[in-house]
């Protein structure tokens, strides 16, 4: 089945070029393919048909296709291999990080109301035609408010809409720490599957041909607040998305920062590991850093730099066991590092305390 330079297949020439112009990270298709495999179909070779590779899309941060492809590569999916409630399945086995950025800012909110606020002003991350929204309780029940999920460019595939109010539901399990006290939710179309599959999924009733997608939470929701957020990587997360989309240049280095500050030990010098925290591919970060003038392992310097001193200057701690802490295998990279960052041994370094280190270290 191969596709056109558009990246519709070659049988499909129905969809208008207005709808072409909107984009929509190719990102969202992770684990596509393994649901076709297990249906019987060949995943990869059927995502190439429509010019999309999983695994690039799995890997790359960076990579668009057309929303409107997107949205017919999930209704063949379900019609072809016999999954109706493919948009819960995809919901349900994606990872929160697909959200990148936005997701780091939501899980460090401060309560759940303002990681939805966030979700609502950043979701053109992924693209600028979904919309996200609290609004009154399509019921008008006082204590009820709507979280409503949409397409801007309207009549959005069912598919679609059941993957995208499946994830806001996944979403906000997640930042309230767990069942959250969903009243109800409402679906813009006819059932899809077995109301049983939406009910095992959502935990709530469901109501179709509604005018939106919508879930009804208690209004005491916005209130919760989110456990182990971090005010810091949240304000940092922020900044990030608002100098995206301010079109001025990221400071990444501030964020991968703030992420080697909360590692510990060998795992903190770990690229994978912070490009993975960030949802990055690590050429990516790299990439990103060198932009910005500054390579990972100077992060990591730096990082392991400052908490030397204060573990050395604050606390009365054996040199081998700071060495451990900072991520050095032994005492004799502790020392060799001390002496080029402060002029003195560790010792000294003690001795004198951080007030004395002065401009040596800089």
């Amino acid at each position: 089945m191969p596709g056109d330079a558009r990246g519709l297949p070659s049988h499909d020439k129905d969809l208008p070029l207005r709808d072409m112009d909107v984009p929509v990270r190719a990102s969202l298709l992770r684990g596509l393919s393994a649901l076709i495999t297990g249906a019987g179909g060949q995943g990869e070779s059927f995502l190439a048909g429509y010019g999309v590779d999983e695994g690039e899309a799995a890997t790359s941060g960076e990579a668009f296709m057309s929303l409107r492809v997107g949205e017919r590569i999930l209704e063949d999916v379900a019609r072809r291999f016999g999954i109706p409630d493919l948009g819960l399945r995809m919901a349900a086995q994606q990872d929160l990080h697909v959200l990148g950025p936005l997701a780091i800012a939501m899980e460090n909110s401060r309560t759940v109301g303002d990681a939805i606020e966030c979700a609502s002003r950043f979701l053109g991350l992924l693209s600028p035609a979904l919309s996200h929204a609290v609004i009154p309780d399509p019921l008008e029940n006082p204590g009820l408010l709507g979280i409503r999920y949409a397409s801007t460019t309207g009549n959005a595939s069912p598919q679609a809409l059941d993957y995208g109010i499946g994830m806001v539901h996944r979403v906000v399990t997640l930042v309230s720490g767990g069942p959250y006290g969903l009243r109800s939710v409402q679906m813009p179309h006819p059932r899809l599957g077995p109301d049983a599959a939406y009910r095992e999924y959502f935990g709530a009733e469901i109501a179709y041909d509604c005018p939106h997608a919508v879930l009804r939470v208690p209004r005491q929701l916005m209130e919760v607040p989110v456990s182990g957020g971090n005010d810091l990587l949240r304000d940092i997360a922020l900044d990030f998305l608002q100098s995206r989309f301010g079109h001025r240049d990221v400071p990444v280095s501030h964020l991968v920062l703030a992420v080697l500050q909360g590692q510990h030990g060998a795992d903190r010098s770990d690229l994978a590991k912070v490009a993975r925290i960030l949802n990055l591919h690590q050429r990516s970060l790299q990439r990103l850093l060198a932009r910005e003038g500054v390579a990972f392992k100077d992060l990591v310097d730096r990082v392991r730099r400052d908490q030397t001193l204060g573990l050395i200057t604050n606390t009365d701690l054996p040199f081998s066991q700071i060495a451990v802490q900072v991520g050095l295998r032994e005492q004799s990279s502790l020392t060799r590092a001390v002496r080029r960052w402060f002029g003195m041994a560790p010792s000294a370094l003690r001795s004198v305390g951080s007030d004395g280190v002065g401009d040596a270290g800089e």
